[in-house]
């Protein structure tokens, strides 16, 4: 069977998932993480995509974007993955490869999505045990969000912008966010659509010009049912 096309849709931001080959750690210091954001950096840079935030735990990496074009997660995930393997496996002193496979990706529909995808992507440390609070984990883009630290990486998506009208309005409604914690239904919800790659949320109704490179959601299981015979 045909594998399918990762889910593009003109405009619209996407999650997305790079883990570690059989969840090995792929960050072992603090000039792993700095390297990877360095290249990352470049990068998005290069293929035209925007990053709206991050985050980078020891064993994967999750990343919320908007590319500018099809083929541009892909190119900037190429170049990211390529030249980060290279300098890791060589600083390591190992061969081989880093990553599980390709990477995984969804396209989120923004208005009810992405700020819950930001906030999931930005408690990662948080669930995982690894920071006490958000903001005090350095290898994301929280400290970006709550206006304690400007981050080069990182382009603001309208939705975020849409929380206040003054900086201070903004960091603060995305501290309740933060604090008001990611529901149950909606972490299921967004796991599954990051490993399965079927899109979060709905198109909006007034998506007329919006045309996605593909289904966006699963196939009922089972054999089709037949027609009754008429007559």
């Amino acid at each position: 069977m045909s594998r399918l096309p990762r889910l593009y849709i003109s405009g619209m931001p996407q999650l997305v998932l790079q883990r570690g080959n059989n969840r090995a750690p792929v960050f072992l210091d603090e000039t792993d993480f700095q390297q990877y954001r360095l290249h990352l950096r470049e990068a998005a840079r290069e293929a035209g995509v925007a990053l709206h935030a991050y985050v980078l735990m020891p064993d994967h990496a999750h990343l919320l974007i908007t590319p500018p074009d099809e083929g541009a997660a892909g190119n900037m995930m190429q170049r990211l993955g390529r030249r980060y393997v290279r300098w890791f496996n060589d600083r390591h002193l190992r061969s081989g490869t880093l990553w599980e496979g390709r990477y995984r990706s969804t396209v989120i529909e923004p208005m009810h999505w992405l700020l819950a995808a930001s906030r999931y992507i930005e408690l990662n440390p948080l669930r995982a045990g690894h920071a006490a609070s958000a903001e005090h984990y350095p290898w994301s883009s929280c400290r970006h969000h709550l206006g304690l630290e400007p981050d080069p990486l990182i382009t603001d998506h309208a939705r975020y912008w849409a929380l206040g009208n003054t900086p201070f309005e903004r960091q603060a409604a995305y501290r309740a966010l933060l604090e008001s914690g990611t529901p149950l239904d909606e972490l299921d919800a967004i796991r599954y659509a990051a490993n399965r790659g079927w899109m979060l949320g709905e198109l909006p109704l007034a998506s007329g010009e919006l045309s996605p490179n593909r289904r966006l959601t699963p196939l009922p299981k089972g054999r089709p049912r037949k027609k009754p015979l008429e007559g």
